[in-house]
């Protein structure tokens, strides 16, 4: 009887969500920076209560820097940095940096060699030393190679058997053409073809204080810290200035294929170069591509996940390199859904070239986009990458200091207006890896859909 009258009893009404508060812009940190008299740039950012520090060693030497035969050098020779120094075996490096209670790991990108680092507060001074020593004295042992390169081997022949890498290596290929930027994953015997000699040339004619960078977040004593950085580092030589060859992306409309015998799903690339963050239009570009296809609420998402069911997890991002960038979205859809796939893409594309989002859908986005950049700052980590953002593509605080407040300024028209200049169906490179045999006819019937641009 008891559960019958409460089965009759009204259901509250549900409250409205209170009213989010205004967005504000990102606070970066005091920071205190110099500069060596080798060129060496610091940059200490006291933060947070937690007595930890968290340290980033940026070398603008990355695979940027190789030559046409010397693909994975630089992650070769960031392999062997964590090999030792002059002085240290591994294990004993890694023993220092335990005792620290912190971690070491270095790693080789497109355009710099990092060395990613943390420990207790009041061992920040010796930690810095310990860096210096890792990248001024690498052991670079001839015993590890063999080792470091059949680990490399292995992992890249795992990467390049998934299909998402292998539509991906074709579309950079495409837009970034002969540059380092479009090169692929070495083969087994590229791998093995690299030496040691080429290693050690490869620092010797890369690294060197004018291209580092030391960044440093997190709680400090700093004076102590500035003197250790400056007893550790001042003695480098300057060695290279920094140089990094700003890719010139090619825009080309084509439809490039793989076969997949019997996939069930077709790997789908779609794009095309864009705005780097160096262009007044980065800003409104993420903004747009939030709402296109980069947020989980975009556009393309709703329609080939939610409503149509073609995909699991579509998504559209901005890559961006030194001074270029690009905007792509990809997707893994049922391979007999390929064409649907690709007409509702451009729809959804052209749809927004052609009518602006409503101020509510705009402003849905906006807050996504700024509430995310702010959380991504809300760590030490985060911070020194952004740190480390302005130093690479030469850009000023304010780009930081002033990013909420210009992601909430795009306005409707802008949206639509960035999306017509940069994101054009007729003019992109459209990879589809999956089973030929299927796949064909549907990109036939695609490339014939294809309209004129607005």
């Amino acid at each position: 009887m008891a559960n019958a009258v409460a089965a009759q009893a009204p259901t509250a009404p549900k409250e409205a969500p209170p009213v989010g508060r205004a967005p504000r812009d990102f606070a970066l940190p005091a920071k205190e920076e110099f500069v060596l008299e080798n060129g060496l740039q610091a940059r200490l950012v006291p933060y947070g209560q937690v007595p930890k520090v968290t340290m980033m060693v940026a070398v603008q030497a990355g695979n940027v820097h190789e030559g046409p035969d010397e693909v994975y050098l630089a992650d070769l020779l960031a392999k062997l940095m964590n090999e030792g120094t002059a002085t240290l075996s591994a294990t004993q490096l890694a023993e220092k940096v335990a005792a620290m209670g912190g971690s070491l790991s270095i790693s080789a990108g497109s355009d710099q060699t990092y060395l990613w680092a943390s420990c207790l507060s009041e061992y920040a001074p010796q930690l810095a030393t310990l860096l210096a020593d890792v990248v001024q004295h690498p052991a670079l042992p001839a015993s590890e190679v063999a080792r470091l390169k059949t680990d490399m081997k292995r992992q890249a022949n795992l990467s390049r058997s998934y299909p998402s890498t292998q539509a991906r290596q074709k579309f950079t290929a495409a837009i970034y053409g002969d540059h380092p930027y479009g090169r692929p994953i070495p083969t087994d015997a590229q791998l093995d073809a690299l030496t040691l000699e080429q290693v050690q040339n490869f620092y010797k004619t890369q690294f060197g204080a004018q291209r580092t960078s030391v960044y440093v977040a997190g709680r400090f004593d700093a004076p102590a810290l500035r003197q250790a950085l400056t007893a550790a580092w001042g003695p480098w030589a300057k060695g290279p200035a920094p140089r990094i060859e700003a890719a010139k992306p090619l825009t080309r409309a084509q439809v490039l294929t793989q076969d997949r015998p019997s996939a069930p799903q077709s790997t789908l690339v779609v794009g095309l170069p864009a705005a780097d963050p160096t262009n007044p239009d980065y800003i409104r570009l993420r903004v747009m591509n939030s709402l296109l296809g980069g947020s989980f609420g975009s556009r393309i998402t709703r329609n080939i996940r939610e409503d149509k069911g073609y995909t699991y997890s579509p998504y559209s991002s901005v890559g961006t390199h030194y001074h270029t960038g690009d905007w792509s979205e990809t997707a893994d859809v049922t391979t007999k859904d390929t064409y649907n796939s690709l007409h509702e893409i451009v729809n959804e594309i052209e749809r927004l070239q052609k009518t602006p989002p409503s101020a509510d859908e705009l402003k849905g986005i906006q807050n996504y986009e700024s509430g995310m950049f702010v959380l991504r700052n809300s760590n030490p980590g985060g911070i020194i990458s952004q740190l480390n953002t302005l130093d690479l593509q030469g850009l000023p605080d304010t780009f930081l200091t002033e990013q909420v407040k210009n992601i909430n300024a795009v306005t409707p028209e802008q949206v639509s207006a960035t999306a017509r200049k940069y994101v054009r169906p007729e003019a992109m490179t459209i990879v589809v890896v999956g089973d030929q045999k299927v796949v064909a006819p549907q990109i036939k019937k695609f490339q014939d859909s294809l309209k004129k641009p607005l």
